[in-house]
């Protein structure tokens, strides 16, 4: 990996702010904690082990993390997020495998029976600055889509009605997708503005290394994209939705909003015969595996039936724009995206680049998304739009829909409207991701 250098940090996190609507009686958010002491974090999580979702962000806020940036010796790389964590709510705590509760006891962090409890610190009144929503693994029900229906919807209410009732709203990040149920999802996001509550969702994967660089300026025509992804539909779809909405949401819409007027899931050969049939393209497929380090040698199709059958997504844009994830166990584990473009002199061109996800334990991906957080926390400012991971959570929904009524396109009308800007700087981390410095022997 060649290294590159940090640019400066305002570059790096400077945020698009997002429009709130503020009822009567609410004041907006806190983005600093009162004189003399540090802002305060509420973390809210479904559970806390070793490498879950919560040990790696609450994880990051409480011990620090590297970030290598140019001029700072090896030894100072260490970045302490600016934030206290006051309280932790663990719905879930095997005593198997629990970690948070001697986590907190180590930092002297309130160990939370409630929800309410951690936002309020005990007073009957909000005492935080921020929340972390974590509703990412844990023992909960799969539905008949077999989505695990993680509680954040429900864990969001009563952080709302904790607002409503102090009359005051703090910043809140919600890791991963809304919500299994697009519904839902798009209740929490109505009921966020309603309230005027800062509000920041979604994964690592917008934010994490790219390579090659890859920053397509706003408004490029563009006349098809393509993910490609791994892991189980669910779940890593997200991911690979993720990728996807990124960079779509950069193109020329021509007027028309951002949202997806229907999508369909394919499984197995009906995948292969979809790329046949020009459903998709294995051009721009071949374009992202080119980018991919894992990929792996032999036949794809062949790669894929060794370990179980491959998955598409498609997505049908409200402006015509056609995207695809796919998903291939058995020939990639890493991300990769390919974009077909325009370049700066109006001929077509295939744009590409691998969204890197460092491997556990460090999971070191975690570490632009918690930087995004912390500056999030900071400034009350998304930098995105809560409206992409709205989009991305929808389409999921209506992917798991398609897969169970017999991989037919499910229309999405309520999701073809869905419209937002995307930021110039789409955030994704430039610092490198280890020491950079030379060796000189």
């Amino acid at each position: 990996m060649k290294p590159t250098h940090a640019p400066s940090r305002r570059h790096f996190l400077e945020s698009a702010a997002a429009g709130t609507l503020l009822l009567p009686g609410i004041a907006p958010a806190a983005t600093v904690g009162q004189a003399g002491r540090k802002p305060r974090i509420a973390a809210i999580a479904t559970t806390y082990f070793y490498l879950s979702h919560a040990y790696h962000i609450v994880g990051r806020f409480l011990d620090g993390f590297p970030v290598y940036r140019e001029g700072d010796d090896v030894g100072d790389a260490l970045h302490k997020p600016g934030f206290d964590v006051a309280s932790l709510f663990i719905d879930q705590t095997p005593d198997a495998t629990d970690l948070g509760r001697a986590k907190a006891r180590k930092y002297g962090v309130r160990l939370s029976p409630t929800i309410e409890d951690a936002l309020t610190l005990g007073t009957g009144t909000l005492a935080v600055d921020a929340v972390l929503l974590i509703g990412e693994h844990g023992n909960y029900p799969d539905n008949e889509k077999l989505q695990r229906q993680y509680p954040r919807g429900a864990f969001f209410r009563r952080i709302l009605d904790v607002f409503r009732a102090s009359g005051r709203v703090v910043p809140v990040f919600n890791d991963k997708h809304l919500s299994y149920d697009r519904a839902e999802a798009i209740r929490m996001v109505d009921q966020a503005k309603a309230l005027g509550v800062p509000f920041m969702a979604g994964s690592s994967l917008p934010v994490t290394w790219r390579y090659p660089e890859l920053e397509i300026p706003l408004g490029r025509p563009f006349r098809d994209i393509l993910a490609a992804f791994y892991g189980p539909t669910e779940p890593y779809g997200f991911h690979g939705l993720e990728i996807l909405q990124c960079m779509a949401e950069r193109r020329a819409r021509r007027g028309r909003p951002q949202g997806v007027k229907a999508v369909t899931c394919l499984e197995g050969d009906a995948v292969w015969k979809a790329g046949d049939e020009g459903l998709w393209s294995w051009e721009l497929l071949r374009h992202a595996l080119g980018r991919s380090r894992t990929v792996n040698v032999g036949d794809i199709r062949q790669n894929c039936r060794d370990v179980g059958k491959p998955v598409a997504f498609l997505v049908e844009y409200a402006d015509g724009l056609r995207g695809t994830v796919l998903l291939l166990n058995g020939h990639v584990q890493d991300g990769t995206v390919a974009v077909r473009t325009e370049d700066a002199k109006g001929h077509e061109t295939i744009a590409s680049t691998l969204t890197y996800l460092p491997p556990p334990p460090g999971a070191r991906f975690f570490d632009p998304l918690a930087l995004r957080i912390e500056d999030f926390f900071r400034t009350g400012k998304p930098p995105y739009p809560i409206q992409r991971t709205l989009l991305t959570t929808g389409i999921l929904d209506a992917a798991m829909d398609s897969r169970v009524r017999g991989h037919v396109p499910v229309a999405t009308p309520e999701l073809a409207g869905i419209d937002y800007e995307a930021p110039e700087d789409s955030g994704f981390i430039r610092a490198p991701l280890t020491d950079p410095t030379p060796n000189r022997i």
